[in-house]
């Protein structure tokens, strides 16, 4: 049997299109040969469809979709394996099924429901869909196939020390005489998943001695970067066929031969969260409508990854850079942001904010009469500066891309309104000390467009005189450890404090940071998941709480 693995990269909600994607691989897999053409979870309605699920007329338009996939594909000598958002008929539960089929010469011969529903980390699959009761084997080529769906091959009590769910739909549907494992997928990236999908899937092979297909989605969707990885194993765990990270694929196994594609892929992980920022803010960009970004360019390592990251995703004509010197913006920081939109080939124009700031401290010096400088004249300044790109996005059309990382993000180092403004931030998920690596990997890729000295100055806001960020925060180095540890991986002070030995008092202090600003985190920018647990949609904290352990 010649299975074609596919790839591919759907829109939320563009079933229409989503459909005449999958036709188009399918042709192709049927005229080079293959018996079995297999596409992603949900691949008609894109995942995750999250709240479109809710409407009847969604429901509906999943099943017409599904139907014309199959009539466009009644005349192709293969069988087709899509997801979809199928309809529940039982009388109590959720209306909506996350639900495979398998469709062959213009009909749906089976159909698969998703049996585990995943409510962790961004997932909330239990929200929208009913679990599947049971699964039954399918028959492709005369072969018995356990065909799940994503969570489901995932609970291999061999391979965790803590399972999730009592039931195995894997072990299941073995102990019903399957010969090959197919399993599709929505799974998106963090720094260091593919690796660990490989060892879960690996794992079930030499278990049962059975092959195994895996079938990802790729793509940006909103917060989430799917970074495709598909892969096929023999029984021994061995890969024998391997896509492309995060760029549609189209591969081809045969098991009876033991062939199969081998393409290309980033052995590096930091090169790999690099190509899934690139990826992420591409599609954000392109489903959003939009076309053309603009960067507050400051001269900074933080600004200059994020233009190179826009550069590499839209194009270098779709980009431009806007320098906003302030009362105490430095020379080197003009002339380095100068510099990078050179390198990098992007328009780059300058607009001071001097002039207004100095005319908004006029105009509010009567009230502030008696009261001593201090944060509130700096947070002026990087709010005249949101202002400003939000004033040329109105009127230009183009997306303001954010430019903070993850590490100012937790701690509140950041401005409301100000320096938090834009459509996407970048690189919210990003620590300070992995965005250094990673505009290393820029300028691998982009010929040093970001010039040394970005990387050689001391981190600033230039939002005083001589202003440096340990005047306030730790070293980078120290402080990112700290931020993993509890934002991450939900350590206690304590123990955050006796494994990375440093103070207690430090590490409160942090933590005090990270939970007195998490009302900023809700009103920032969506922003791109690359770590376990990212702010936003990947750590759901409450505003009004007192809990400090």
């Amino acid at each position: 049997m010649r299975i074609a693995l596919a790839q591919i990269n759907p829109t939320v909600g563009d079933l229409a299109g989503n459909v005449t994607l999958m036709t188009r691989a399918a042709r192709d897999a049927a005229a080079r040969e293959a018996n079995v053409i297999v596409f992603p979870e949900l691949s008609i309605t894109g995942y995750p469809p999250r709240d479109l699920v809710e409407k009847p007329s969604f429901l509906d338009a999943s099943e017409r979709e599904l139907a014309r996939l199959a009539r466009e594909t009644a005349d192709l000598k293969l069988s087709v394996i899509c997801g979809y958002v199928g309809r529940s008929e039982a009388e109590t539960g959720k209306r909506a099924l996350n639900s495979a089929a398998v469709i062959e010469q213009g009909s749906v011969v089976f159909r698969q429901n998703k049996m585990l529903l995943p409510t962790y980390d961004v997932f909330d699959e239990a929200r929208y869909f009913r679990p599947a009761d049971r699964e039954l084997l399918c028959t492709l080529g005369g072969v018995p196939v356990a065909l799940t769906i994503c969570e489901d091959a995932w609970n291999d009590r061999e391979f965790w020390e803590q399972r999730l769910y009592k039931r195995d739909p894997v072990e299941e549907l073995f102990g019903q005489g399957g010969q090959l494992l197919i399993s599709i997928n929505a799974s998106p990236y963090n720094m260091g998943k593919r690796a660990i999908r490989r060892e879960i899937f690996a794992s079930a092979a030499r278990r049962y001695g059975k092959p195994v297909v895996y079938v990802n989605q790729v793509g940006g969707n909103d917060q989430l970067v799917f970074d495709g990885s598909s892969f096929a194993m023999d029984g021994a765990g061995e890969v024998v066929a391997s896509a492309r990270s995060f760029s549609e694929d189209l591969l081809f196994c045969d098991f009876k031969t033991g062939e199969g594609d081998r393409h290309d892929d980033f052995e590096d992980e930091c090169e790999a969260a690099y190509e899934a920022l690139v990826l992420g803010t591409r599609d954000y960009i392109r489903k959003c409508g939009f076309s053309r970004v603009l960067i507050g360019l400051s001269g900074g390592i933080d600004s200059s990854l994020t233009a190179a990251v826009a550069v590499e995703a839209i194009g270098k004509e779709n980009v431009t850079g806007v320098a906003m010197p302030g009362p105490y913006s430095s020379e080197h920081s003009m002339t380095d942001a100068r510099a990078t939109a050179e390198n990098l080939g992007i328009r780059f124009e300058t607009i001071s904010i001097t002039g207004v700031c100095e005319r908004f401290e006029q105009e509010l010096a009567p009230l502030f009469r008696g009261l001593p400088r201090d944060v509130t004249e700096e947070n002026l300044q990087a709010r005249l500066r949101g202002v400003t790109l939000m004033a040329l996005s109105n009127k230009t059309g183009a997306m303001v891309l954010t430019t903070g990382n993850k590490s100012e993000l937790a701690v509140g180092y950041c401005t409301l309104y100000g320096d938090m403004c834009g459509g996407l931030a970048v690189i919210s998920d990003v620590p300070k000390t992995l965005v250094y690596q990673l505009s290393r990997i820029a300028n691998r890729r982009l010929n040093n467009a970001i010039p040394e000295s970005v990387f050689s100055k001391p981190p600033s806001a230039e939002l005083r005189p001589d202003q440096r960020d340990t005047d306030s925060l730790p070293s980078y180095e120290v402080l990112d450890p700290i931020l993993e540890q509890y934002v991450e991986k939900c350590r206690a002070p304590g123990e955050i404090a006796s494994t990375l030995h440093v103070s207690a008092e430090l590490v409160e202090s942090i933590i005090r940071k990270v939970d007195r600003n998490e009302y900023k985190r809700q009103q920032a920018a969506p922003g791109l998941k690359v770590t376990t647990k990212a702010f936003g949609i990947g750590r759901r904290v409450p505003i009004a709480q007192r809990f400090t352990g």
